[in-house]
């Protein structure tokens, strides 16, 4: 597959991020991501018996975060099978990346939350009556074994709706008269086909192995048949992608920043009809067809897509500023004793998927 340098997470199989679909750093140090020499941090002290941790005078505890890991645990498993939690990168287990996201994820809602209250954002009536409702829902869907090993209470999911749906509030609020005019040529997107020869392998736990020098030399002398074959013109270039290409997807339809480097620039440079030069990236060598230099469609959908992402700096930038100030507490010892559960009745994954039927606009 083609590199995507702004690739999101694409949920149905792992878990959605928080529908305003901002990416922010952890917030606490033991979960491998450096915190601001202006942060104050303070570990495992004074937290009541089940509190993972504290942002100024708001906790999270145990039954919030298992709903949120339970959950995701479940969308993997359904879509890759319990063996996915074998694999690891860099060390690091997939159980652990995981926990570590849900952490994240939790500890910017309730963040969130404390800017809704500087800002006096509330949800209204109606909105806890939709939450209310949300979580009679996802309630009476859980099993017993699956209350009990969560520990949860309908007041428990209340909870998590409500914040989840101020923290929604709060970014539409701040984010309201963002609205900047995207011209054609920034958001102009081409369609181009590829083939694709690897340079790399994945071994049994899907961890990435780079090609010895010789196999190296061998890909690139199949690329460059193929690039030969592609620019003689006798042979389709689809028969070329059905026969070599190495990569899942042949047709790609992307704008400026979307692409790795060096991928785009050769692809951008190119007519219709053209056929590339061979082009190096880190998946290995790329022979590209421009099929089109500008598709209508897919540029008016890119706008909308750069909107989103200004939108999202900009909330982004107000964010990072409120988080400096915060006071931030980790209950180390608990978090560490905190796993995913592992037992045939627990199988409830549509706790985010019930929020969007209620919630949805």
């Amino acid at each position: 597959m083609v590199g995507n340098r702004k690739s999101g997470r694409k949920r149905k199989a792992a878990g959605r991020c928080l529908a305003a679909g901002i990416g922010l750093a952890v917030f606490f140090t033991g979960c491998g991501i450096p915190i601001e020499d202006n942060t104050k941090v303070v570990l495992t002290t004074g937290f009541e018996k089940d509190e993972i941790f504290r942002i100024e005078g708001i906790s999270c505890r145990v039954p919030e975060i298992m709903v949120y890991l339970t959950n995701t645990q479940n969308q993997y498993e359904s879509v890759y099978g319990s063996e996915i939690w074998k694999a690891n990168a860099e060390g690091v287990t997939l159980e652990q990346n995981i926990k570590d996201t849900a952490l994240a994820r939790i500890a910017q809602i309730k963040t969130m939350n404390l800017l809704a209250r500087e800002y006096k954002v509330e949800l209204s009536e109606q909105e806890q009556e939709m939450a209310a409702e949300a979580s009679a829902a996802y309630f009476a869907s859980l099993n017993d074994k699956e209350k009990e090993l969560m520990g949860v209470t309908e007041e428990t999911i209340l909870n998590l709706y409500a914040e989840y749906a101020l923290a929604n509030k709060v970014y539409q609020f701040i984010i309201r008269d963002i609205n900047p005019e995207i011209s054609d040529d920034e958001a102009r997107t081409i369609t181009v086909q590829h083939v694709l020869i690897k340079t790399y392998a994945l071994d049994g736990t899907g961890a990435r192995v780079e090609y010895t020098e010789n196999a190296k030399k061998k890909a690139y002398e199949t690329a460059r048949e193929v690039w030969e074959l592609a620019r003689d013109g006798e042979t389709d270039f689809e028969q070329l992608i059905a026969k070599y290409s190495e990569d899942n997807k042949g047709t790609y339809s992307f704008g400026k920043g979307d692409m790795e480097e060096n991928f785009e620039k050769a692809a951008f440079n190119l007519g219709t009809g053209e056929i590339s030069d061979i082009v190096e990236t880190k998946y290995g060598y790329h022979i590209i067809k421009c099929i089109t230099t500008f598709d209508r469609t897919e540029t008016d959908a890119n706008k909308v897509k750069i909107v989103e992402e200004r939108k999202k700096e900009v909330f982004g930038q107000e964010y990072d500023t409120f988080v400096k100030s915060l006071t931030r507490n980790l209950n180390e010892e608990l978090w560490d004793s905190v796993t995913f559960l592992d037992d045939p009745e627990v199988h409830t994954a549509d706790f985010f998927d019930v929020y969007e039927e209620y919630f949805r606009e």
